[in-house]
């Protein structure tokens, strides 16, 4: 994703709970999503706030900080999301737009003409990874083209399941790679590594783990669609042809978003030129009034096209439509806020690497503080911060380069988030792709599908046992690493 300011403060680091004081708080997330979330199917929303209650209270009544700095620590975690909360309302609306304009349904027209059941998740996967690498935005990708995926992904007999797994497989894949990802600069800013020894740190262990999922996908797209019945295809071109102008105009906000982040202009203005550039093709080659247009980037869009999949595919909800996402986003920032005011992540962090006996264990523990970082933060930002913050001394007393640092907390946080219903990009996802009220306690439900986000972390953890990329030195000199 390229979206939220990476800075931090100081806010846990004058704060020092024992490790079952940090257990505690940590612990009644998990009750709280298990049993409201998991046993009662409840909307994430009730068990976040009681999250962010019981935590509040923890910390002022057993570790002893103020009120006061406890709303600091809530400010905080949402100042440290406001980017990606703005992203989100953004992508909501553009959305939206690109369906008024003929965007995504031209791109879905022309895509079943061209895909097969058989080539489609593997090539999903790649136009992905492509379009994220390009644009350094795995977020902006999986709101944009990957909404257009899905409808193929339909109409050639896929489950959008299956579709958001290959969609986010070869997004974040990109975005691990791009010199305009967000997340990677961050990575590369608080462990101190030049960018370009992190990117190439990270570049087998990402090969690697994308390689296989694209084999998976190969393998899966052969029995995945089976037979697409007779017509079916036919029938939903049709639909779409009746229903928009489908001429080459209706590309037009797909290249300016594309072009502007191609350009390195930040993601939130690239969307938002997306936006502009939706309702003007609405009203150019739609031939819609303009405040029509208007009115769908506010209250989304709900097509009669005479095919009931073509028409619950292209319904959207807008600007208004974010409500539920955008909800339980301030309630996970507020609870990764508070935890982090609170010391509680930090102690984690330092706490799973307690058992460190040599460079292995540190590099695989610090991927694992990584991983429980991003659960309870519910954002990918504190993911890397806090890891990367709070162990750099120890791969220094190890002899390991910062590449190995930066490589490990990327390998994990970057990719586990979306895999989590409560986490920013989790909720983000899921509401992309329709799945936002169909998750389960643990993982989203296109988590099986969705092969990065497990082979990224195993890749890591095979290559340090076998002692690839355990380095003292960059992977290449420092000195001329930007070239």
């Amino acid at each position: 994703m390229s979206s939220a300011n990476g800075s931090t403060t100081d806010s846990s680091l004058d704060v020092s709970p024992t490790l079952e004081q940090a257990l505690v708080p940590t612990l009644g997330v998990v009750v709280f999503l298990g049993v409201g979330s998991g046993l009662l199917g409840m909307a994430p929303h009730a068990p976040l706030l009681w999250s962010v209650v019981f935590a509040a209270l923890v910390g002022r009544y057993w570790i002893g900080v103020g009120y006061a700095d406890l709303a600091d620590g809530v400010e905080h975690g949402l100042r440290m999301g406001l980017q990606a909360i703005l992203i989100l309302f953004t992508i909501y609306a553009l959305i939206a737009t690109w369906i008024s304009a003929g965007t995504i349904p031209g791109l879905m027209h022309y895509g079943l003409g061209i895909l097969t059941p058989k080539t489609f998740l593997p090539a999903t996967a790649i136009l992905a990874a492509i379009v994220a690498f390009s644009i350094g935005s795995s977020w902006t990708t999986a709101g944009t083209l990957g909404v257009a995926f899905a409808g193929i992904g339909s109409g050639l007999g896929i489950p959008v399941p299956m579709t958001a797994g290959a969609v986010l497989s070869g997004a974040y894949a990109g975005d691990k790679q791009s010199p305009l990802s967000d997340t990677t600069n961050l990575a590369a800013a608080v462990t101190d590594t030049e960018l370009y020894d992190h990117i190439l740190s990270m570049r087998l262990g990402t090969a690697i783990a994308f390689g296989l999922s694209v084999l998976l996908y190969g393998a899966l797209g052969l029995r995945a669609g089976g037979a697409i019945p007779v017509g079916r295809v036919t029938e939903i071109r049709g639909a779409l042809v009746g229903t928009y102008e489908l001429g080459p105009l209706v590309f037009v906000p797909l290249l300016v978003t594309f072009a502007l982040a191609i350009r390195g202009i930040p993601a939130l203005a690239s969307l938002v030129a997306g936006v502009f550039a939706g309702v003007g093709t609405t009203v150019l080659v739609q031939g819609r009034p303009f405040t029509d247009a208007w009115a769908v980037f506010l209250n989304g869009t709900a097509p009669e096209t005479g095919v009931t999949l073509v028409n619950d595919l292209l319904a959207s909800g807008g600007l208004s439509g974010s409500a539920w996402t955008i909800s339980v986003v301030v309630l996970a920032l507020s609870l990764g806020g508070l935890l982090d005011r609170l010391g509680v992540l930090s102690r984690l962090a330092s706490g799973l690497t307690g058992a460190i006996t040599g460079q292995r264990s540190l590099v695989i523990g610090t991927g694992i503080s990584a991983f429980f970082v991003n659960a309870f933060s519910a954002q990918q930002y504190m993911s890397i911060v806090v890891p990367g913050m709070t162990l750099r001394e120890l791969f220094e007393e190890h002899d390991l380069d910062s590449s190995v640092l930066s490589r490990a907390i990327e390998s994990v946080g970057t990719p586990t988030g979306a895999l989590l219903p409560w986490h920013a990009g989790g909720v983000f996802m899921s509401g992309v792709f329709g799945l936002q009220n169909q998750t389960f306690f643990i993982f989203t439900e296109y988590a099986p599908y969705y092969f990065f986000a497990f082979f990224s972390p195993a890749v890591l953890v095979v290559l340090t046992l076998a002692g690839v990329g355990l380095n003292s030195e960059p992977p290449r000199g420092g000195a001329d690493a930007g070239g």
